[in-house]
């Protein structure tokens, strides 16, 4: 898929953000390839995808470089130069990296079957980091983390047919029956989580959607099937509307808050492709 040229602008004003952390590439010196957001090495990188640019484009390659230079020999990210490398860090490098077509890649693969090796007792992935304090809540895994691990896995032979993954599938399923914050970050289904954001990158009923609509499971599963009509009670004349967006991207045309989007569309017409 080519850039739209409708959409250059809005790859110009990304690329005009490259530099604003003291590095190239939407990153520090340091290599903190999440900071900056929405503006960060990891965010810009799935918005350029999302616009159309190839991945063998000279700076998404580049990007993936910076990615490889912070992988680990046991297959996790360390993508903060201090600190802990917590679960969620690998989950967002692995989902970035097999979007960006590295799934096959070794090293890529050293991270999948790591994840595999790791889910935590309910079939999720779960960080021992607990920012707010300890309750019942926070033995279950962390939603947003299991769902970035599932988008890579999509990419994967491993879709559709490795139990592990199907167990992560129910554990997401069981938080549409929760509904309350769980996991020590507290992911919960409220009225923010509702509201369809896009680019897809954060815990929210469309990314929730359409990353599960690739598990053959969920096709006929009620809960799937509410959270699916749920999305769909929102379009407008078939379209996807953006009801919430970060700020920062008011000036992108692509995902423009309070507007339908072509491009989330497109991913909504994809998620019905997945179910026939």
């Amino acid at each position: 898929m080519a850039i739209d040229p409708k959409y250059q602008s809005d790859v110009d004003i990304i690329l005009s953000h490259r530099h604003d952390l003291g590095a190239d590439f939407w990153t520090t010196a340091d290599k903190r390839l999440v900071k900056g957001s929405p503006f960060s090495c990891m965010d810009s990188a799935l918005m350029l995808l999302e616009l159309g640019m190839d991945s063998t484009d000279p700076i998404l390659v580049a990007v993936a470089d910076l990615f490889f230079s912070v992988w680990r020999a046991d297959g996790r990210f360390k993508i903060y130069p201090s600190g802990g490398i917590l679960p969620c860090h690998t989950a967002y490098a692995v989902s970035l990296m097999c979007r960006l077509g590295y799934a096959t890649d070794e090293r890529i693969q050293t991270t999948l079957r790591h994840l595999l090796d790791t889910p935590w007792d309910d079939g999720g992935w779960r960080c021992i980091k607990f920012s707010y304090g300890r309750g019942p809540e926070t033995e279950y895994s962390n939603p947003l983390p299991t769902l970035n691990i599932l988008d890579a896995f999509r990419h994967t032979a491993y879709l559709n047919n490795e139990p592990k993954l199907d167990r992560a599938v129910e554990f997401l399923l069981t938080h549409w029956t929760i509904k309350k914050p769980i996991g020590p970050c507290q992911y919960g289904m409220g009225s923010r989580f509702m509201q369809v954001e896009y680019p897809l990158w954060g815990y929210n009923l469309f990314q929730y959607v359409y990353v599960l609509s690739f598990y053959d499971m969920v096709k006929k599963d009620a809960r799937f099937v509410e959270a699916l009509r749920a999305l769909q009670d929102k379009l407008a004349d078939g379209m996807v509307v953006i009801e919430r967006n970060v700020p920062k991207l008011a000036k992108l045309s692509f995902c423009k808050k309070g507007q339908p989007s072509e491009l989330a569309t497109k991913r909504y017409h994809e998620i019905l492709a997945n179910l026939t």
